[in-house]
């Protein structure tokens, strides 16, 4: 049998079981393992004390599950003490990868909702995000901290934060601004006895708007199992899994770290993806899994190839989105495994495809083997009721797999109605059980109700059905960017520009990047009357308004941008202008 034919028979087979499974039988199967992460952690802590938990690469210093357990449960005592109760939010604004994963179990374990912000924010990006999230508390770094009294007379009237610096015991008012020493959170104490359910509310993530600001996803516990259940199940106790994405996204905190504390192995955690770096961190820690995002893999590929490019220990990959090259990438380093599908904050991850790349012998060495590999990694992932496939037939752009037990997925039209197979329309999802998407977006009930219309999930994205079932990605629906790794929309691009003095109109559309399967970012720019703004004015003030992957690549300062009669931007006609002039020799290119 063909590996494009099992991997039909068992879509099938998994439609016909969602339709019989009873609730008990789905809810045994996504905690055979274990229902929350806080849980796993516990169990642990017991089971493996003495094994390394948690590794920092930035200091070169191991965490025991022993000593983790014990520093996030002292954390949570103190949040206690300091008046956070089940439900609260804190908000984590920090670049160290170690400082958030604390933070994040320590916040679960008082009851509270972790809540990271992009470390990149300022200015009004942070300030609506603070207002928007309401949190008790904020923790951050000395880094960071500055930008903090920037925004403080914005936000201090729409709640009542207080403000911790990791290892700072400032007390009082620093600039105006509510300071809690950090020693107060970290002195002796007793972790509270708080209750976690599966439903109850465990992050805070926010996620782009395309026709509005960002909005924050509210996830419950059992979100963050369904979300790792795909990546873990390749997982065991000798893995090592490598992050270097950040712990504001819910790849660096749950699909990395999340998932090697989840099955008890090692989570080595550094604060930023180096390319130079990168195999050498993956040898010192024996790194046997890792997530390389579509900007990553043309970094690694550039290097020139060497007999020895094979000689890592890193045997499973995910790769999003998945290049079409995924194949040569594996084989040239050596991945016996290379996962992909479909992740998303609100829905989670609910498709999923496993691709056997090599096979014994010609992925990873032997003698650097180790975890699950081979055979029986491929026997542990299809013990999950999931299905590997053989790489080599993975040819389409944009392959996203499969749905597992827990969700139905279809494809609907403007109308949601379901569209044939091979005809692209709107990717949506319907869980099969409670609480393992989404509750809401936090004070926008309109956006929930729009998007949960139907009983369906609208995911926003533009994909199509196979005729064998899988389900292939086809484009961003609406004005969604995907730059460096991060989702943004235009909208935001454009409410910052238009705050420029100078600007009266701003409109923001991407365009394939040079460079992987990401984008690049186009600004039209409409002056103030009577301004001669340039563009490169227009590029300072984004340098001082926005973070690097948010600021436009090209700009065009013109005199009206082409709208319909009901005053909508047509910017399908500026994408034409755009391409065309970038076509033509001697055309401006700023």
């Amino acid at each position: 049998m063909t590996d494009r034919a099992r991997t039909t028979r068992s879509h099938a087979h998994r439609s016909a079981a969602r339709e019989t499974a009873s609730a008990a039988e789905l809810t045994s199967l996504i905690t055979a393992d274990g229902t929350t992460l806080l849980e796993r952690l516990d169990h642990w802590t017991v089971e493996r004390s003495d094994a390394v938990c948690l590794y920092d690469g930035e200091t070169d210093t191991e965490f025991t599950y022993q000593e983790f357990g014990a520093i996030t449960d002292r954390i949570a005592g103190n949040l206690a003490g300091l008046g956070i109760s089940k439900g609260d939010r804190i908000s984590v604004f920090t670049t160290n990868s170690l400082f958030a994963a604390t933070l994040m179990f320590a916040c679960w374990k008082a009851g509270a909702v972790y809540s990271p912000i992009n470390f990149s924010y300022q200015g009004r990006l942070l300030s609506y995000q603070l207002r928007d999230t309401s949190p008790q508390l904020l923790f951050t770094d000395a880094a960071l901290y500055e930008r903090v009294p920037e925004v403080w007379d914005d936000i201090r009237t729409e709640t009542d934060i207080r403000v911790v610096v990791l290892d700072d015991d400032s007390d009082g008012p620093v600039a105006g601004v509510p300071r809690v020493p950090w020693s107060t959170v970290t002195a002796d104490a007793q972790r509270p006895d708080v209750a976690i359910s599966p439903e109850d509310p465990a992050n805070i993530v926010y996620t782009s708007g395309t026709t509005g600001p960002a909005k924050g996803v509210l996830q419950p516990h059992l979100w963050i199992n369904q979300y790792t259940f795909g990546l873990r199940s390749y997982l065991g106790a000798d893995d090592v899994v490598y992050n270097d994405l950040p712990m504001y996204h819910v790849g660096g905190a749950f699909a990395n770290v999340g998932r090697a504390i989840w099955m008890g192995c090692e989570a080595a955690v550094w604060n930023k993806f180096s390319p130079s770096e990168f195999w050498e961190r993956i040898d010192r820690r024996g790194a046997t899994a890792a997530i390389l995002l579509d900007v990553m893999i043309p970094w690694l590929m550039k290097a020139p190839e060497t007999p020895e490019d094979r000689e890592n220990t890193l045997s499973k990959v995910h790769m999003q989105p998945l290049p079409l090259h995924h194949t040569a990438v594996a084989r040239r380093f050596g991945f016996d495994c290379v996962s992909a599908g479909f992740g998303q904050t609100e829905s989670g991850a609910p498709l999923k495809l496993f691709m056997r790349e090599t096979q014994d012998g010609s992925g990873t060495p032997e003698h650097l083997r180790k975890g699950l590999t081979g055979d029986r990694l491929v026997a542990a992932v299809e013990q999950k009721g999931l299905t590997v496939v053989d790489g080599e037939t993975v040819t389409v752009k944009g392959a996203m797999g499969v749905p597992g037990r827990f969700v139905d997925a279809t494809i609907l039209d403007v109308d949601d109605q379901e569209c044939p197979r091979g005809v692209p329309g709107e990717l949506a999802f319907r869980p099969t059980m409670d609480h393992i998407m989404m509750t809401e977006y936090i004070g926008k009930p309109e956006a929930t109700e729009k998007a949960w219309r139907g009983g369906w999930f609208h995911t926003g994205d533009s994909a199509m059905q196979e005729e064998d079932g899988s389900f292939r990605f086809v484009d961003r629906l609406g004005d969604r960017i995907r730059v460096k790794g991060e989702n943004l929309s235009s909208f935001q691009v454009e409410d910052l520009l238009n705050g420029h003095s100078e600007v009266q109109m701003t409109a923001v559309f991407a365009v394939p990047s040079t460079e992987g399967d990401e984008d690049d970012i186009v600004a039209y720019v409409v002056p103030g009357e009577g301004s001669s703004v340039t563009v490169e004015e227009l590029r300072a003030y984004a340098v001082e308004s926005m973070p690097k992957f948010m600021r436009p690549s090209h700009y065009r300062v013109v005199d009206d941008i082409p709208r319909t009669p009901t005053n909508k931007i047509e910017k399908y006609k500026l994408r034409q202008h755009f391409t065309a002039a970038a076509a033509t020799p001697g055309a401006p290119q700023a």
